[in-house]
């Protein structure tokens, strides 16, 4: 596989009036009036630009239509009023603090790449406003998945080369190594499932982590059978290709105090197994294994930026399909760990993998367990298609929500009712893998998972069921297919942990 590229970034001392470019962006504000429509406002970091057009940026900008609409882009050639020939100016909706504000540079600095496609170089001041959003939101709004194309379109790429005015060069950095990490994880889930099966996932997973100084280990079907990993060998043995279990471990050098489990269900190809699953909307299972690639690329990142705190990404991966040697409906597996779990659906498979991970994650005596997988339909019908539910300890449960909240990665605690999980009793087993009922499937999920938790350890389980893929057309800085959550909302928590413990 090939590795994640972005565009080059830069943060450039001078203005961007005098910056050489092929293109400038500015940002305009919504104005409010009671009176009918007003002139739209000026972002923050474009007063040179306007300056260098006479103080009538504005209204030239409104001649074009331009409202400060969020998202809505309008152009303008400069006439050489400032270094660029084309000035492209994107709404950012009415003022807004907080996350709220961050997001709409986001999605305006997204807009202004898919509108730039194909450009060389280009300046934003957008950065003045929010230097991580504006940088993030330009780097994964331009984002383009070719690997598998022969033929690709010069006029759709993605953006060369963007410089930040109104930021410094280590703001930058950082948020380029962000956006880095979400191609990574956007990357691995858009590649197809017949090139990503669980052997080449592992080596591509051992490669990204070897080249970021990580210890690696890779488990295959012989260990893991000898090791005891029921669950995960007895999802995969139904498909020629065999089961993987990696783990990748940044040690977080010598200021490191906490230590952070992270554990992604990596399915490469979820068919359902025998509890086979209709044709329609089968195509998108090869995003089945969104939240391994989120922890892969989340652990890559935090030894890329050097936190000080130990993590070890534990990604259990295998292909769910029918055949001959498929699992069934009636089965029992014995877990890593020790506890049986009877098999009532074969498309419950996720949660059969994570339970063998997270016992094995549990292990290195963690001081927080994170998991992240696309786990239920559930979570679809419960929160949509954006917003991840996010269970587990209480505490951790809102800490990981509302970093979700902060970094646009929309997200929302769910409670784990304790009668629930009468609904796992098993007949024949310690417990069995789904209810015989219709009703909270992504709390049974949850609870499932929990059965799997040592006592004490604070956890957290985000399911991203929805936001990990997107079906529809691109919108703000998310493009058709694999999203990359929640690779943001991970290092967010991994930063906080660092800091605060």
């Amino acid at each position: 596989m090939a590795e994640p590229t972005v565009p080059e970034t830069s943060a450039p001392t001078g203005g961007p009036a005098t910056a050489e470019a092929d293109a400038l962006v500015v940002g305009l504000h919504q104005a409010d009036a009671e009176d009918g429509p007003a002139a739209p406002v000026l972002a923050p970091g474009a007063e040179e630009v306007d300056a260098a057009f006479g103080g009538e940026l504005v209204e030239l900008l409104r001649v074009v239509g331009a409202t400060g609409k969020a998202e809505q882009v309008v152009s303008l050639p400069t006439r050489g009023a400032v270094a660029a020939p084309r000035l492209v100016a994107v709404g950012l909706g009415a003022p807004a603090e907080g996350a709220a504000g961050a997001d709409l540079v986001r999605r305006a600095a997204g807009a202004a790449a898919r509108a730039l496609a194909g450009t060389e170089r280009a300046v934003s001041t957008l950065s003045a406003v929010d230097a991580e959003a504006a940088v993030v939101g330009a780097l994964l709004g331009g984002y383009r998945f070719d690997v598998h194309r022969t033929r690709t379109d010069p006029g759709s790429a993605p953006v060369a080369s963007w410089a930040f005015t109104g930021t410094g060069a280590d703001e930058v950095r950082r948020a380029t190594l962000v956006a880095e990490a979400v191609v990574t994880a956007r990357d691995l889930v858009n590649t197809a499932p017949n090139v990503l099966v669980p052997e080449t996932f592992a080596a591509h997973a051992v490669a990204l982590g070897e080249r970021a100084g990580l210890v690696t280990e890779v488990l295959d079907d012989v260990r893991l059978r000898e090791n005891g990993y029921g669950g995960i060998i007895g999802v995969g043995q139904g498909s020629a290709n065999t089961p993987r279990l990696v783990r990748l471990t940044w040690n977080g050098g010598t200021a490191a105090t906490k230590r952070v489990a992270l554990v992604g269900k990596g399915i490469t190809f979820d068919t359902g197994g025998i509890s086979l699953k209709p044709n329609a909307g089968m195509a998108d299972m090869t995003s089945d294994m969104g939240g391994a690639a989120a922890v892969v690329a989340t652990v890559v990142l935090a030894a890329k930026l050097e936190l000080p705190v130990t993590v070890t990404a534990t990604v259990p991966m295998a292909e769910n399909m029918p055949s001959s040697t498929a699992y069934k409906p009636a089965d029992v597996l014995t877990m890593y760990g020790g506890t049986t779990v009877e098999v009532l659906n074969t498309d419950a498979e996720g949660r059969l993998i994570l339970a063998d991970a997270i016992v094995r994650a549990a292990e290195d005596s963690p001081d927080y367990l994170v998991e992240t997988s696309t786990l239920t339909g559930a979570q679809q019908v419960a929160l949509g298609l954006r917003t991840a539910g996010v269970m587990g300890s209480d505490d951790l449960r809102d800490r990981v929500a509302a970093h979700g909240v902060a970094t646009g990665e929309d997200a929302w605690a769910m409670p784990l009712p304790e009668y629930l999980r009468g609904d796992l009793d098993s007949r024949v087993a310690d417990i069995a893998n789904v209810s015989g009922q219709r009703f909270a499937g992504m709390l049974l999920a949850g609870t499932f998972l929990k059965e799997f938790v040592p006592d004490g350890l604070p956890w957290a389980h985000i399911d991203i069921a929805g936001p990990s893929f997107n079906t529809g057309g691109p919108r703000g800085y998310t493009t058709k297919g694999g999203t990359g959550v929640p690779v943001r909302t991970l290092i967010a928590l991994l930063e906080d942990i660092a800091a605060h413990g």
